[in-house]
């Protein structure tokens, strides 16, 4: 029998209090008192720094990041800089790694992708992943950044809660509304692209979430559980 997951879509939250509410439910479900939860939902344009720390990634000058309105994060997530905004479907997903069975965190990763790719797949798209690259890439562009916190368990010694998760590219635009202010990811070689521009029609986040959800829950063996949207 397959664990609960408690899923919920919000379609705008301030990054700031998702990642206070990411930290509060990591806490709660090590202890027993919520169930895991997968939160679905959107950004204000922010720019996100991760654990790799590379401030010189972020390009655009702090005036002109002010007047676009982005909002800069150092995090404690794996990775270096993304752009998270409005068209972009990010998830967190909040669940324990182990229980008794072994902890692979790579496998944890690639098993993430394959839940993007394995949604690319019903539109005909060949999705996959790069060498040395974590996320997922449609030939030289990538359409999904993933970047995931291991948080030991104080409960449960061998195991981990994750926290963070996976920022999906939905609607065309956002590489020139906030990806061209950054190195994104790092990566200077290499492009970022989204789903309307590899399929040619108009989507919802909330849509491709809830076409998302049973892919993932299949993927890491749950059961979905639908919820109201969460409020910080």
């Amino acid at each position: 029998m397959n664990r609960p997951l408690v899923v919920s879509y919000t379609d705008m939250m301030d990054y700031g209090e998702a990642w206070d509410l990411q930290k509060r439910m990591v806490h709660d479900i090590d202890a027993g008192e919520q169930q895991e939860h997968l939160l679905l939902l959107q950004h204000p344009p922010t720019y996100t720094i991760g654990t790799q720390r590379h401030p010189e990634h972020l390009l655009i000058s702090e005036e002109d990041r002010k007047k676009k309105g982005i909002s800069v994060y150092q995090i404690d997530r794996g990775g270096d800089i993304t752009y998270h905004g409005p068209g972009q479907l990010v998830a967190y997903p909040i669940m324990f790694l182990g229980r008794g069975k072994e902890i692979d965190l790579h496998a944890h990763l690639r098993n993430v992708e394959e839940v993007i790719i394995t949604y690319l797949r019903s539109f005909g798209i060949e999705a996959g992943r790069k060498e040395q690259y974590t996320g997922v890439w449609v030939g030289n562009f990538k359409i999904c950044a993933i970047g995931i916190k291991f948080n030991r368990s104080t409960s449960y010694r061998k195991d981990f809660i994750t926290s963070h998760g996976f920022a999906f590219n939905i609607k065309s635009g956002l590489q020139s509304e906030g990806f061209g202010g950054i190195v994104p990811c790092g990566i200077e070689e290499f492009g970022v692209t989204t789903l309307e521009d590899c399929t040619g029609l108009v989507h919802t986040t909330e849509q491709v979430a809830r076409e998302l959800v049973p892919i993932f829950a299949q993927q890491f063996g749950f059961d979905p559980v639908w919820a109201a949207e969460v409020h910080v």
